[in-house]
């Protein structure tokens, strides 16, 4: 699947890529199955903690999604399968209501809104889940984005972070959509993936200052604390990155 539309991104343009656990080879994943083989049993209603340091696990909006503060409570925000710049509404799974078969009735997740980093509970019959194998970290006293796979460092690079006015937003958040500039030598770079954070002092951007790891096209900003709260890193590292960190893979970022 490849879609396409226009989005502001921390004030600029870009255009919408594939969308992660858009590809049509993604299998769905059996959580029900991966919570027997950790637990063993369950109990009827219990919450199963998901998620390590080498697997993570993405909800993928079917159609639409209810997401409530408590399990079977009324719904204070709803998702379309689609979400406002045109690409698959991702979910970040952080554990799941089962039945006595360890079966998932409803999942805990984080949702993109704000407060940054807020989670909610949506019905397991709305989403199809999928594992994610990639978790990124930001350091910004480092000023350094590093990328695992599987537990395994994979890359490793300096950064522009935010500058003292506007600074980049830390919490556990994670990728929810893949953007491709429409201008790829322009102040993106050759890609952007965007994080489920806002930032902390530019509320009245469009879309609320949502967050994103990019390139750019200025190297010298690279090691410095100069954007609005977008992550810079150099193009070249943006490429490797960008091809791995599908939607779905955590993103730390740490002071």
């Amino acid at each position: 699947m490849r879609v396409t539309a226009v989005i502001p991104v921390v004030g600029l343009t870009l255009l919408a890529g594939c969308g992660a656990q858009a590809k049509a080879k993604a299998k769905h994943t059996d959580v029900g199955a991966a919570i027997v083989a950790k637990a063993r049993t369950c109990a009827d209603g219990s919450l199963q903690r998901l998620g390590s340091r080498k697997v993570a696990y993405a909800a993928v909006v079917r159609s639409r999604a209810t997401v409530s503060r408590r399990p079977g409570a009324r719904a204070f925000a709803r998702f379309g399968k689609l979400n406002v710049n045109r690409v698959p509404t991702i979910f970040s799974i952080r554990g799941a209501r089962v039945d006595a078969r360890c079966k998932p009735r409803q999942y805990l997740v984080q949702i993109p809104k704000r407060p940054n980093g807020v989670t909610a509970w949506v019905p397991a019959r709305q989403v199809d889940v999928e594992t994610v194998r990639t978790r990124i970290l930001v350091d910004l006293s480092e000023k350094r984005v590093t990328l695992y796979d599987r537990g395994r460092k994979v890359l490793s690079s300096k950064a522009a972070i935010g500058a003292r006015a506007t600074p980049t937003p830390t919490g556990r958040f994670y990728v929810n959509q893949r953007l491709i500039p429409t201008d790829k030598h322009g102040p993106f770079g050759p890609g952007a993936v965007g994080v489920s954070a806002f930032s902390n002092v530019l509320t009245g951007w469009t879309q609320g200052g949502p967050i994103a790891i990019h390139g750019t096209n200025a190297p010298w900003s690279i090691g410095k604390a100069v954007s609005n709260g977008c992550i810079r890193i150099p193009n070249l590292v943006m490429k490797k990155l960008f091809a791995r960190a599908w939607s779905g893979t955590p993103v730390l970022i740490r002071s």
